[in-house]
């Protein structure tokens, strides 16, 4: 078994309620209350700050120029055509600014505390933790639903095609490869803090989604 699929095996039942979630299903078929997809949408833009910064992290922990290039890459998709995605949406949406800027929820703050504390923590494999779960479960979500239905509104297509097809899928393969690789030279404490990041990072997850889904 690889690493990976040992750690996420670790917390399959948090795993398999976030990446089965109504709210996901619901925003696949278009049903979902504006009103949760606005709360969601605020909310997970909060995300990417910290986000960046700990991919940028990893980058500059990586092992070697070519283990670092494809988070590059990925960097630049996060902070140009995602962080487009958002500011798109929100106009579309007249979402007002308060809407757009609302305080951090109980769940945001504690996944930005996560990934501060990965990024901090100074050990690649710890960073790789949390964001292979960052993107793993989004695509084991939105592959399920791609290619989105027609005449979905794009507030809930391209965040569903932005987290699927061949590029998210090489995204999600290699920060895997990278933990895989890792894994095999941490010695049992280290292996230990790994599995406990990555496990609080689907707990979060799942959390998160919950969250979504109540706000309104």
């Amino acid at each position: 078994m690889r690493p990976t699929e040992y750690l996420r095996s670790k917390c399959d039942a948090d795993w398999q309620a976030a990446t089965n979630h109504a709210f996901c299903a619901e925003l696949a078929n278009g049903t979902l209350p504006l009103a949760k997809m606005k709360w969601y949408l605020a909310q997970d833009y909060k995300f990417i700050g910290q986000f960046v910064r700990l991919l940028a992290s990893a980058i500059a922990h990586a092992p070697t120029l070519q283990d670092s290039v494809p988070a590059a890459q990925f960097l630049a998709l996060v902070t140009g055509p995602e962080n487009n995605y958002f500011q798109r949406a929100f106009d579309a949406l007249e979402m007002t600014s308060q809407e757009r800027e609302p305080d951090a929820a109980p769940a945001t703050v504690a996944f930005q505390n996560l990934m501060i504390s990965a990024r901090e923590s100074g050990r690649y494999e710890d960073m790789l933790a949390v964001l292979c779960v960052a993107e793993w479960s989004y695509l084991s979500w939105a592959e399920r639903y791609a290619p989105p239905h027609d005449g979905l509104p794009f507030w809930f297509n391209e965040w569903i095609t932005l987290h699927s097809g061949e590029g998210f899928e090489g995204v999600v393969a290699y920060l895997r490869g990278q933990l895989d690789k890792a894994w095999s030279e941490l010695d049992d404490t280290q292996r230990t803090n790994v599995e406990h990041r990555f496990t609080q990072a689907v707990r979060l997850e799942r959390d998160f989604f919950d969250a979504s889904y109540n706000s309104a």
